[in-house]
This record gives structure tokens, sequence and C-alpha cells, in this order.
């Protein structure tokens, strides 16, 4: 049955000159092209989208979104509680970091005193304000980072610079006493700082590992890459083979790489494409990136965007003809970062510790790495935290499991002689 189509009145004869085209006809034409037409929108805005979303990805933001509002700050004594907005950050137990003014401010944020679901509103203890002044602050971002640098968290530390390429990226450098022969390389997260991993430092420290926190590529500390863009870890781990050849040069024989989110994407690469990679006696990745095609396919789905162009966004950055739309130097190849596929090849001892309420990482690729290689892969679960945020609502626990699974993974390895001649 042809679409828009009319009955010509009984008494009119039928055209039958074919320069003359039927009402019939021209409704006809009309809808052929009005669909196209509607169709060649309907393609443009979902590459437009699909480039939105690629994008996104793999370029670093230049200011945290202050999404988190302030509400009330009230003295009690010499201690002082905040009012906060009810959000899935700020309702769960734990200890966190509040950033305000720009960054410029920095809160620590201890237990929850109270909770309104009612009124959509939490009251947490304040335990330091380490800069700004909490108490002018309307907005907001929530953090894991609780310490803005080493000596608030007791750490010793030095301000070093590692050469990379285009030139140098700071680093804070927290030796342990003695001679250390093994270092703890710290890998942070996309869109976060070195102060991430100072939550790792402590533990480090007391099993004697001399500890250096990292900055890379893009992350506002380091140089930028020359294409401005984030390589998901298939670019910035050269950053952290840098780092490994500044501790092999002062002093360290063997590292632990620890990562977080992205960083333990980076971490992944690291251990597979570095030539030192002998040397990595073990990893600890919190929350890691094990498969980007599962990450990025998430946040398609919880931004309400299309699979299909999700799919196209994941193209344009693995297709060397993407560049020119997404704006980086060389494709990023997402097949290469799929430690699911690929766990049989992963030959490093290596500790997950992974929420299953991870909004933003799904922890699925973590259970299923371990589960694929479970000679290489030891997999802690927690509950309740959200991304990267094990050691906020768990500290005891997330040291202790880190410190033990270490000291075993470090201890003396066996002569192959020994047990013979024993």
């Amino acid at each position: 049955m042809a679409l828009f189509q009319r009955t010509a009145p009984a008494q009119a004869a039928p055209t039958t000159d074919p320069g003359v085209m039927s009402l019939g006809t021209k409704w006809a034409v009309a809808g052929a092209v009005g669909g196209g037409a509607v169709a060649g929108l309907l393609a443009a805005g979902s590459s437009a989208l699909a480039v939105y979303f690629a994008r996104r990805v793999i370029t670093p933001a230049r200011q945290r979104a202050a999404d988190q509002e302030v509400l009330a700050v009230i003295r009690d004594g010499q201690k002082y509680q905040v009012i906060l907005a009810a959000t899935d950050d700020t309702t769960v137990d734990g200890r966190y970091g509040f950033f305000f003014d720009g960054g410029k401010g920095h809160a620590r944020i201890g237990r929850i005193v109270s909770y309104s679901p009612a009124e959509r509103t939490v009251l947490r203890e304040v335990e330091a304000v380490y800069s700004g002044d909490l108490s002018t602050a309307r907005w907001g971002w929530w953090s894991g980072a609780v310490y803005p640098d080493p000596s608030a968290a007791g750490l010793p530390a030095e301000e070093v610079a590692i050469p990379v390429d285009r030139g140098e990226a700071p680093a804070w450098l927290v030796r342990a006493g003695g001679r250390a022969r093994t270092w703890a390389l710290m890998v942070h997260g996309r869109g976060a700082t070195r102060q991430e991993a100072l939550r790792a430092a402590g533990p480090a420290l007391e099993l004697g590992l001399t500890s250096l926190l990292l900055s890379y590529r893009n992350d506002g500390l380091a140089p930028s890459a020359d294409d401005g863009r984030y390589g998901l870890g298939s670019t910035e781990w050269q950053d952290v083979e840098a780092a490994i050849l500044y501790a092999l040069d002062n002093g360290a024989e063997e590292v632990v790489l620890f990562g977080w989110s992205m960083g333990g994407a980076i971490c992944l690469q690291t251990a597979d494409l570095s030539r030192h990679r002998h040397l990595i006696r073990a990893m600890v990745l919190d929350a890691p990136v094990i498969d980007w095609v599962n990450v990025l396919a998430h946040h398609a789905q919880i931004n309400r965007i299309p699979s299909l162009v999700g799919r196209y966004g994941q193209l344009m950055l693995g297709h060397p003809l993407g560049r020119r739309l997404t704006g980086l130097s060389a494709p990023v190849d997402l097949r290469a970062m799929d430690w699911v596929s690929r766990a049989v090849e992963l030959r490093t001892p290596t500790l997950i510790l992974h929420s299953v309420d991870d909004e933003y990482v799904p922890y699925g690729p973590s259970a299923l790495l371990a589960e694929r290689n479970p000679e290489m892969v030891t997999f802690e679960t927690f509950n309740h935290a959200r991304h990267t945020k094990e050691w906020n609502v768990e500290p005891d626990r997330w040291e202790r499991l880190v410190k033990a699974w270490l000291r075993q993974q470090l201890a003396p390895r066996l002569n192959p002689g020994a047990r013979s001649s024993g």
C-alpha cells in the first residue's frame, strides 16, 4: 500500500501527460525526500553525538564540576559539622575529601552524624580544614583524596622531578628507612592527581617500601602530550616507564605498581610493554579499568546514549580516520587493553580491590580477570564504596589486605637449589 495515496473524483479523466505530476505522486516524492532528510538529520545527529562521546572520554577536564551543595556549617565547641545536600556520595559512611572554592579549599569530612531522607540532607563531622574557609563554601566536589599533601598524612616527603617526554613530571618521594631495594610507584586515575595515592603511601612505608607518587601527561602537573588527549593507558605508561628508570637510578632493584581506575589500566600496560617488566614484582590495583569497551558501554548506557552511537564513538577512538574528529595523534587500541580477553597473558602477581557498588567502572571485568587467571590475580570485593573509595569506606580492611598480600609477594624468593640442599 502506497503512503499518502489519494483517490481521484469519478468525473475526472486520468492525466496522461508525462510532464504533469499527479497530486498523489507529489505527496509520495515529498514523503521520500522528507524521509531522506530526516534520516540524514538522524545520521548526522548520531555522528555528532558519537564524536562528542569519544572526545569527552579522551579530553582532560580543565576544572572539576562543583556539583555538591553545602547547606550550612555548624560550630560545635572546637569542632565543626557540615550540612550537605544528600547525594549518592555524601550518604555513604567513611572519610572523604571535599574540595571547594575552585579547588583552593580542601577539607576532610568524617562520619555521618544524621541523615534525613525526607529533607534530602546529611549532617557530617568536619575532621580538618586544610585550606580555604569552609563556612563560606556553597558548592564543591566530593573526593576520595583525603589529604592534600604528604605532610597532612604524616609522611616525610621530597618533591622530585622525573624526566619525561616534553619536560619533567613532578612526584612526591616518600623514603623508607635504610636502603629500600623495592619501590612502590603509585599511579592515580583519570581526572585525579597524585593526592589520590596518599592513602596507600602509609601502608607502603610500613612494609619498608620507598614510594614515588607520580604525575603523568595531561594530569595538570606533568607536561601535556602533544595532542593534549588521554591515551587511556596506551601512552601514559611511558611516563611510568620513566619513573621506573628514575627508581632504578636511585637505588631501587625492583618495583611494585599501585594504580587507581585508569591508573590501573596504565599499570597493566606498563607490565605488558615495559622493557623493565621483569623488575615489576607485583601490582595493587584499586577499581582498575580492565576492559575499556565495557566501561565505555556502561557510560553510554547511564548517559542514555544509544548503544550503536556508543560503539561508533569507540570505533572513532581506534580507527586512524577518527583522529581528525577526536584530536588524537594516534588511534587508541581498545582491544589491546582488554585484559579479560588477554587474561592468560598477565604474568605479574596482581591484587585487585574493587567495590561491587562502583558506579563508574563496573567490577565485572575485575572478577572475570581473576576467574580466568587465578594463578596471578587475587580479587577482593568491597561493598557500598563508590568509585576508588574502597579505602575511604573500610581503611583498616583495605590496608590489612594490601599489607598481608604484599608481604607474601615480597618474601625472599627461594633459591632453586636451596630446597634440595636443605
